[in-house]
């Protein structure tokens, strides 16, 4: 029997991201009465806050009309130029604006700290009257006798890795709401269990993922051009491999630039961070680094499935919203507008519920709002770029889904929508490919990954159960290994997952959990579904001061 303490809130948050906390503060602007409570599992808001990032604001705009003449973090960095380059190893060749449509120009958006960001918003929700816990994971969704989600239970704390009560040893606490929402980001755990027992993808395309890799770096002044956004495609990625490169030069004469490789690849050899660290080997990009010091690092997995890989939003009980139902627009490279704005519809869904005296059923009107907004109107044109590139190749593909955008902007709708197939699907056998070969970090451009783990202030209680479960222990070596070469020792961007050899010489897999910078990757990427991420001791994770 558990002991947990309960506490009763209208609406319980899950995750203190930018759509949780929209969804939050647009509550208590409706009705301050409401009782409103967000459970954030990073240490404080912001602190597993990772993107680009370049934010369109206009959902910003809805919440805040006024954001502009506060001190929002957002207010130096205005976009003034915007580049595309495509990569060949050693040149660049500019694409211009002219190609492409209206829509993909960065107009009117603003580069910065989206964890900044997020803490800004934080401060306002807390100004506002919600309750915001850091340091505390959801690890359970609570269901009532009907079947409804009743709420959440936070993991206990002071669990020794063996499974014994450590003297510090506290249970968690029981969360219950009327309505619940996930706001957890891509590949939310309690998202997965949510998916599964409400059927909400049945009707929707598989979600597909990004691996985003980022660093920030303090560069020479003289190099430094506020507000100048660049995004490269092409080189270093083979083929059977896409992804890009994205550069934005943001306040402090910092530059925050990164890659994101798609984890639909098929050569099992593939590294996206290696990939990343030969990125900024070009000589167009190693040129603005020379000089230069990296300050921080941090890696995250993005949603890439877009319109027709949403599924279902509301359920008995509760909703999803933002990154956790997977409202990215891939080609604009941004999602936060569109997370915002789910969270705010959901919150007006629940608001108007509330005050009709209703709660634990389903919030139709947010499926409802959602499918008559911006949102979807902004997703559907693009439904098809992703997997137009992912079928025909960079080349092709690019002009087949740059074909399609100006037929969508043009209201010419495209009869077809394409679909997807799960990225884990995708692996071929390593006898089909040459072990990629990288070169060696050069510890001025390029690092290895223990000193690029540092830099991201990930820390973990050691002797606690660990949060990476595999469903059966031989696969790793018995098939992983022999078959694709052990891919998760090659796509993890924190060093978790290796190989080493048994005091009889025989290989054996090792997690090292405490580097776990919670991308997520591994549950997504592993060929065998095998690796289930779950939440470890709220509190742990990255600690990232402006990513």
């Amino acid at each position: 029997m558990s002991n947990r303490e309960s506490v009763e809130y209208d609406i319980v948050i899950v995750g203190g991201g930018p759509a949780g906390l929209s969804a939050a503060i647009r509550l208590k602007q409706i009705d301050e009465n409401i009782s409103v409570c967000v459970l954030e599992k990073g240490s404080e808001i912001g602190a597993h806050i990772l993107s680009g990032a370049v934010i369109d604001p206009k959902a910003l705009d809805e919440l805040y009309p006024d954001w502009r003449e506060s001190d929002c973090p957002l207010i130096p960095g205005k976009v003034t130029k915007n580049l595309h380059w495509v990569l060949t190893k050693k040149r660049k060749f500019a694409l211009p604006h002219l190609m492409l449509p209206p829509f993909l120009h960065n107009k009117g958006t603003y580069t910065g700290s989206l964890g900044n960001l997020t803490r800004w918003l934080g401060s306002r929700a807390e100004d506002l009257g919600v309750e915001i816990f850091p340091g505390f994971a959801a690890a359970e969704i609570l269901y009532r006798e009907d079947g409804s989600v009743k709420g959440v239970a936070t993991g206990a704390m002071g669990i020794a890795r063996d499974g014994t009560h450590k003297d510090s040893y506290e249970e968690g606490l029981e969360l219950h709401g009327k309505y619940v929402m996930f706001a957890e980001g891509a590949r939310g755990h309690l998202t997965k269990q949510l998916k599964k027992t409400f059927s909400l993808d049945a009707d929707s395309q598989p979600q597909i993922y990004g691996l985003g890799i980022k660093e920030i770096w303090d560069v020479d002044p003289k190099k430094h051009a506020l507000g100048t956004v660049l995004h490269t495609q092409g080189w270093p990625l083979a083929e059977g491999s896409n992804g890009g490169g994205f550069l934005y030069h943001q306040e402090n004469n910092q530059i925050a630039l990164g890659f994101v490789t798609w984890l639909n690849y098929d050569n099992p050899s593939l590294s996206p961070f290696k990939e990343m660290q030969r990125w900024k080997h070009h000589p167009e990009i190693s040129t603005l680094l020379e000089g230069g010091k990296r300050v921080a690092y941090g890696a995250r997995a993005i949603n890439d499935g877009g319109w027709q890989s949403v599924p279902n939003l509301a359920f008995p009980g509760g909703a999803l919203i933002g990154c956790s139902a997977g409202f990215v627009n891939v080609p604009r490279i941004k999602g936060t507008h569109t997370a915002m704005k789910t969270g705010m519809m959901a919150a007006e869904a629940a608001a108007a519920a509330l005050k009709a005296g209703r709660e634990a059923d389903v919030l139709n009107e947010y499926q409802a709002a959602y499918e008559d907004s911006w949102v979807y109107k902004e997703l559907r044109q693009v439904r098809n770029v992703l997997p137009a590139v992912e079928k025909f190749g960079d080349f092709l593909g690019s002009i087949f889904a740059g074909m399609m955008m100006w037929m969508e902007y043009f209201r010419i709708p495209v009869p077809f929508t394409m679909k997807h197939h799960p990225d884990y699907r995708s692996l071929r056998r390593t006898q089909h490919y040459h072990p990629i070969e990288y070169p060696k970090p050069d510890g001025k451009i390029s690092f290895d990954l223990p000193s690029s783990v540092f830099l991201s202030n990930t820390n973990h209680e050691e002797d606690q159960p660990v949060h990476l479960q595999l469903t059966d222990p031989s696969i790793p070596v018995e098939q992983e290994l022999p078959i694709y070469d052990g891919p998760s020792q090659h796509f993890c961007p924190a060093g978790v997952y290796e190989y080493i050899e048994d005091e009889a010489g025989n290989p054996k897999f090792q997690i090292n959990a405490q580097n776990c910078v919670h991308c997520k990757t591994c549950d997504i990427k592993d060929p065998f579904q095998n690796i289930t991420w779950v939440v470890p001791e709220g509190g742990g994770g990255p600690n990232y001061p402006n990513m």
